[in-house]
């Protein structure tokens, strides 16, 4: 997986946008891209440094990718209770990469999306 699959990925799903947010806290954050569905986060990278992918899920989901995966960690500066980051290169294929990115999503429109 690259950046512009990963970015195509993203961009593909419904109601996706992407922006770069946080380089107002500080230069090195220029980098950091976001995307976003429903005004929430549900996915980020470094385009700079492309050896990862961070993910928002359910409590359960990241304690089971935890438990199944070597290659993942603690994100930076977000709760690890919801958010796990995805390293590239490890016992995560790049389908379960982009499963997980799919959950992501979904979890993040369900919760986000107004009851009718």
């Amino acid at each position: 997986m690259d950046l512009t699959g990963l970015r195509d990925y993203c961009l593909s799903m419904d109601g996706v946008t992407e922006k770069t947010p946080f380089g107002r806290f500080a230069r090195r954050f220029d980098s950091i891209l976001v995307f976003y569905v429903r005004d929430h986060m549900f996915c980020l990278t470094d385009m700079d440094d492309f050896t990862y992918v961070t993910v928002r899920l359910t409590p359960e989901e990241v304690e089971d990718v935890q438990t199944r995966h070597s290659s993942v960690s603690a994100p930076f500066n977000l709760d690890p209770k919801y958010w796990i980051q995805l390293n590239f290169g490890g016992d995560l294929s790049a389908q379960e990469i982009r499963d997980l990115v799919s959950r992501a999503y979904v979890t993040v429109r369900a919760k986000y999306t107004r009851k009718r």
